[in-house]
């Protein structure tokens, strides 16, 4: 692994995106042939997380990926709130078992898991390399790969359309979360977001919402259109507020 990052860290960090996504995927196909849900991802989620956990330790790299407490003042955690309702969105209309209570356990570590490692990968590894050429460069890469990532899902089946505005949020989402890195030095309230998130989701009650909006495709263009504005507007503020303090 050294040897590769050294000689280029955008390199590594693509040879890293690419294990994550066929490991990923593997994994998947693997739970829908046993028959027991996340198990096998939650292993390869836990075990790649551990390794880079351990590498990022070993050689002192973690205030250089952001995991560390952010730069700018605890006072603007209220900053956060809007990230927050995007988050816990998936709960609103109550929980639900989906799953056992085993399986709903492996999601939901597995989808922690996810936060870190798509935040370190993405924001961090990808982020941090191209950003010593270009910042501009850096977060439209960062946030469009991100985005782009997700069609991955379609080979778990999971619907067009959903995937679709799944990646299209994913974008805008990217772009809010590289704005927080680089501008407070932290990944740490990017990678809460993200697991919880993610992790939510393996006990949204999809029915009870689905009575509120009538039909999936009508739910999807809204509450997505919603995160997105939501995303967009923070994104933007956040770029013109953060930071400041370290600055004066």
């Amino acid at each position: 692994m050294n040897k590769i990052y050294k000689k280029n860290e955008v390199t590594f960090a693509i040879i890293c995106i690419i294990i994550y996504v066929v490991g990923t995927s593997v994994a998947e196909s693997i739970s829908a042939s046993i028959g027991i849900e996340k198990l096998p991802s939650m292993i390869f989620h836990v075990g790649f997380t551990i390794v880079l956990l351990v590498w990022l330790s070993k050689n002192g790299l973690f205030e250089k990926y952001g995991l560390i407490k952010p730069e700018y003042k605890l006072s603007k955690a209220w900053f956060f709130i809007p990230l927050m309702l995007i988050a816990f969105s998936g709960i609103y209309f109550g929980v639900t078992l989906k799953y056992s209570a085993a399986e709903t356990a492996f999601y939901m570590i597995s989808m922690i898991c996810v936060g870190f490692l798509e935040e370190v990968i993405f924001r961090g590894f990808l982020f941090v390399g191209i950003a010593k050429k270009s910042i501009k460069r850096a977060i439209i890469i960062s946030a469009v790969t991100f985005g782009i990532g997700h069609i991955v899902n379609l080979l778990a089946g999971q619907p067009l359309l959903e995937t679709l505005l799944q990646i299209v949020f994913a974008i805008v989402v990217g772009f809010t979360l590289v704005t927080l890195f680089y501008k407070g030095g932290s990944l740490i309230p990017c990678i809460i977001f993200h697991s919880v998130n993610n992790s939510l989701s393996a006990i949204s009650n999809e029915d009870a919402s689905l009575k509120v909006f009538g039909s999936v495709e009508k739910e999807l263009i809204i509450t997505v259109s919603i995160a997105i504005v939501i995303c967009a507007v923070y994104g933007l503020a956040m770029w013109r507020t953060l930071g400041r303090e370290k600055e004066e």
